[in-house]
């Protein structure tokens, strides 16, 4: 029976990032939703644009979408700014394990305070533990955020349902200006 219930939860796993992939592979890396996104969060929170105004550069994720079934998986494009101009693309996966059951899509906006931070990020050497934790954004929160060893994180959910307590982490490859789809 355990070895069904291994299987089972495999298989979920599959069809989740399979899920996960397929989307992401139809999202373009769009400078564009990037800077709608932009507007929304500062219009949800004003004091944001602090950050966004001083940060050595930032992560944009428009949309990440996350599904769970005691495996979870989620999968989103963002665009990379160093010095408010575009300077990439980034893929973001995350697969997490737990009490975890739904789906949601979320936003999100990764600020890097300096260039040692920024260059980890463009150099793939970058990403979130299970221990990790974002800031969900609403107004006023920004005011008080800080950044943890460089980077700082917020979130703004779009829609969906999700139930969890789940571990899990955040992978990001850096896509160069020239191969931005």
């Amino acid at each position: 029976m355990r070895i069904v219930r291994i299987f089972a939860c495999l298989f979920i796993l599959v069809m989740l990032t399979g899920f996960q992939a397929e989307a992401q592979r139809k999202k373009k890396h769009d400078p564009e939703k990037a800077q709608e996104t932009i507007a929304e969060f500062k219009k949800v929170d004003t004091g944001i644009a602090n950050f966004f105004g001083s940060a050595y550069g930032y992560a944009i994720f428009p949309s990440i979408g996350k599904e769970a079934i005691g495996i979870g998986g989620a999968a989103g494009k963002g665009v990379v700014y160093k010095n408010s101009s575009v300077s990439g693309g980034v893929n973001m996966t995350q697969i997490s394990f737990g009490f975890q059951f739904g789906g949601q899509a979320y936003s999100e906006v990764i600020f890097f305070e300096d260039a040692d931070a920024y260059n980890r990020f463009v150099e793939n050497e970058f990403q979130f533990s299970a221990q990790a934790s974002a800031v969900a954004l609403k107004t006023g929160i920004s005011a008080n955020a800080k950044y943890t060893d460089g980077v700082a994180v917020f979130t703004m959910a779009q829609g969906g349902l999700m139930y969890e307590a789940s571990v899990g982490g955040q992978r990001f490859k850096y896509v160069p200006p020239n191969k931005m789809k």
